[in-house]
């Protein structure tokens, strides 16, 4: 339940009205990384982009995007035995940083800045208002997923919602 749940609210925020880059994609695969199994936490951010990209449109550097997020929920396995606020803050951080790095160069290496090293630094240049809104995003959301997730985890711990709610 929490995996299309998780999907679902990522896939509708990805049309809801935002700034540019300011979505839930990021944090969503970091949760997946430290809540979900390894599987569930690579098939979660792909799946997300996947269907919202049919519907917003494909472009020539989609496999730089959704491979990006797929390194986010990579990173956020590691948070599962380091759930601490400064480790999940840490984490938002990289895992912004590391999504620009990887789309910036995979924008680049499609030919949309000149194939040179003026061109990359170009390139990463005007990447930066979009770096500004995924980090604000990702920190943004992963409080908000992870917050949640851990109050209802405290108030749900020994009931049968527990099973539903947090697939224990």
């Amino acid at each position: 339940m929490l995996v299309i749940l998780l999907i679902l609210v990522g896939i509708l925020l990805r049309f809801a009205p935002h700034a540019p880059n300011f979505t839930p994609v990021a944090a969503i695969a970091l949760f997946a990384g430290a809540y979900l199994s390894k599987k569930h936490a690579l098939i979660i951010p792909l799946v997300l982009m996947i269907v919202s990209d049919m519907f917003l449109g494909l472009h020539n550097v989609v496999l730089f995007t959704w491979g990006g997020f797929a390194l986010v929920a990579l990173l956020g396995t590691w948070l599962k035995k380091h759930k601490t606020f400064s480790a999940s803050v840490s984490l938002s951080l990289v895992s912004a940083v590391l999504f620009y790095l990887v789309t910036n160069f995979g924008v680049w290496a499609m030919g949309w800045y000149p194939r040179n090293f003026s061109g990359l630094i170009n390139c990463y240049a005007m990447g930066l208002p979009f770096l500004r809104n995924t980090l604000f995003s990702t920190l943004l959301y992963t409080a908000v997923f992870m917050g949640t997730y851990e109050l209802i985890a405290r108030f749900t711990k020994e009931t049968k919602l527990a099973k539903v709610l947090l697939n224990k």
